[in-house]
């Protein structure tokens, strides 16, 4: 029998709000590791975070020209280096009891991740994106104009007790010019885009939010109760 995920759509929500929520829900699936997985998507305000082994080089913007720019700041316990997250980009937190997914073996979160990577990726595929992993670096990749730029980021956080939380950013309609407040995830040498820009069409979160919530739950082999699919406003 598969494990059970509950899919819940949060609409727009403050950075602040949603760590906070994903704190209360690693904190209830630590204390009972019999409740369902569980996978939060939403669309945040404009927000650069910065992770466990970030750089606050890599964050080009004072605090005076990030408040004219209305983007807001948060350290988190995520790994990678800093990013930005806004309207148009798909974020998905899974808070997931990795044990129940892996088991008990060394890896498993290396294998998390690189899960991670190949839902982005056949999600990207059923919109015709050929993307792609790249040795040494996080995250999916796609080539344009002979130049390689990352599409979707990846920074997870797992606790002693292996629930997992934060997770993904996928740029589906995002405005990128946020991303050059920063340099993203630490890398100088690669640029950002989004599937909009990718197809010369736009794609928008609502049309990105069914696609990969069937990739997720197929991937990894999880039983989705279509009343936990919560595709509202919260």
């Amino acid at each position: 029998m598969h494990d059970q995920l509950d899919i819940e759509w949060l609409g727009r929500m403050d950075y602040g709000a949603a760590w906070d929520l994903q704190k209360e829900l690693v904190a209830s699936r630590t204390a009972d590791p019999a409740l369902p997985h569980k996978l939060l998507l939403l669309e945040h305000p404009p927000t650069y975070t910065l992770g466990r082994s970030g750089d606050e080089a890599n964050l080009l913007l004072d605090e005076q020209a990030r408040a004219a720019c209305g983007v807001s700041l948060y350290r988190v316990d995520r790994g990678g280096d800093i990013t930005y997250h806004g309207p148009g980009q798909l974020v998905a937190y899974p808070i997931l009891h990795l044990e129940r997914l892996y088991g008990r073996g060394i890896g498993r979160v290396r294998r998390y991740v690189c899960d991670l990577e190949e839902v982005l990726i056949r999600t990207l595929a059923a919109f015709n994106i050929p993307a792609r992993r790249v040795d040494g670096l996080r995250g999916v990749w796609v080539a344009e104009r002979d130049e390689l730029n990352k599409i979707a980021a990846i920074g997870v956080h797992v606790n002693r007790s292996g629930v997992s939380s934060h997770g993904i950013a996928l740029n589906a309609a995002t405005d990128l010019s946020y991303f050059q407040g920063i340099v993203p995830c630490g890398i100088a040498d690669h640029g950002v885009t989004s599937m909009s820009a990718y197809l010369g069409h736009a794609v928008t979160v609502e049309d990105v939010l069914p696609v990969y919530s069937q990739v997720f739950s197929d991937h990894f082999g999880l039983t989705t109760q279509q009343e936990g699919m919560q595709y509202a406003h919260r």
